[in-house]
């Protein structure tokens, strides 16, 4: 009877589970390295126009690098040897010129076959259309991309997660980076945290501070480069006496605007005098800033909490 009653239980508990899961999907990881893009797509087309200019958009130099290195690293394989071997890659865009095409434009899928996956299907029925899409919505594809690669490198940090980094960043913030094991904190002010993660060979840095913002146009470029000058000289001190690093102007910076997840930053890229190059994005926050610089990889910041009155988030990678 014993015996009877807990095979009943496990079966009750076996059909809940099946109920509850009845729309889930098993899905293998992905394949491929990060910054990797499958493009499925006719040869003719590949070698023709439409591949031309997939390459001069995915497959353009990273901009204010000190090397030259493309966006992605592109692949491509004709749709009829586009098999599960490579289904379960990470990036994969499907482009479909036909004039058989019911629907027009791109769509945009996560974990369609393997996961954490991103796949976008571009659907036009002749050559001239496919263009025009990829050269009215191009930055959207390979936005769209980056945002994969680094939900990814979030979702690693987040598993081997630096706990103890947490505290003070969300002090001067308000929110939350997950830095990977690795990192320590190197400096500490009220204004100004300095984290990094340190090798023989190689130094991946991140800097954070907030400062007043007083200036008539706080997020024009010259104000963006001269608090930046500023904090630098302040706390990052060079190899000789009296030495810091500032911005290069041998190649001049760039800004723009920009969104994400429903909240409003600028973005400033450009060269470090010496070495390294940099990105910041600053987000305005009831008159004060909050930047975030690195000078290699940086590490996502998840916004937990509202950041001090009189604010503003800003981050640099």
């Amino acid at each position: 009877m014993k015996t009877r009653l807990l095979a009943a239980i496990a079966l009750v508990c076996m059909l809940v589970s099946c109920r509850n899961d009845k729309n889930a999907r098993l899905l293998p990881n992905v394949s491929g390295r990060a910054g990797e893009v499958l493009v499925v797509i006719e040869r003719a087309q590949w070698e023709g126009n439409v591949g031309v200019a997939i390459r001069d958009l995915l497959a353009s130099d990273t901009p204010y690098l000190a090397q030259r290195e493309p966006l992605f690293n592109l692949s491509n394989v004709p749709p009829g040897s586009f098999g599960n071997m490579f289904k379960v890659h990470r990036n994969i865009l499907i482009v479909s010129v036909d004039p058989q095409n019911q629907k027009e434009g791109f769509s945009w899928k996560h974990d369609e076959w393997a996961r954490p996956q991103a796949v976008v299907q571009l659907n036009a029925p002749d050559e001239r259309t496919a263009l025009n899409y990829i050269e009215s919505e191009g930055m959207l594809l390979a936005e769209f991309f980056e945002q994969a690669e680094r939900d990814r490198v979030i979702n690693n940090a987040k598993l081997y997660e630096e706990v103890s980094l947490r505290e003070p960043v969300e002090e001067l913030t308000g929110g939350v980076i997950h830095f990977p094991s690795g990192y320590r904190l190197r400096k500490k002010t009220d204004s100004f945290v300095w984290i990094a993660d340190e090798k023989q060979y190689i130094m991946q840095t991140v800097m954070i501070y907030r400062y007043p913002a007083t200036d008539a146009d706080p997020f024009s470029l010259e104000n963006i480069i001269t608090h930046r000058n500023a904090v630098m000289k302040e706390n990052v001190p060079g190899m000789f006496d009296g030495s810091y690093m500032i911005t290069a102007t041998a190649v001049e910076p760039t800004t723009r605007s920009l969104r994400y997840h429903g909240r409003d930053f600028m973005e400033t890229r450009g060269f470090w005098e010496v070495e390294g190059g940099f990105a910041l994005v600053l987000q305005p926050r009831r008159g004060r800033h909050h930047s975030d610089r690195s000078l290699r990889l940086l590490p996502q910041i998840r916004q937990e909490t509202e950041p001090p009155s009189g604010g503003v988030f800003a981050l640099f990678f």
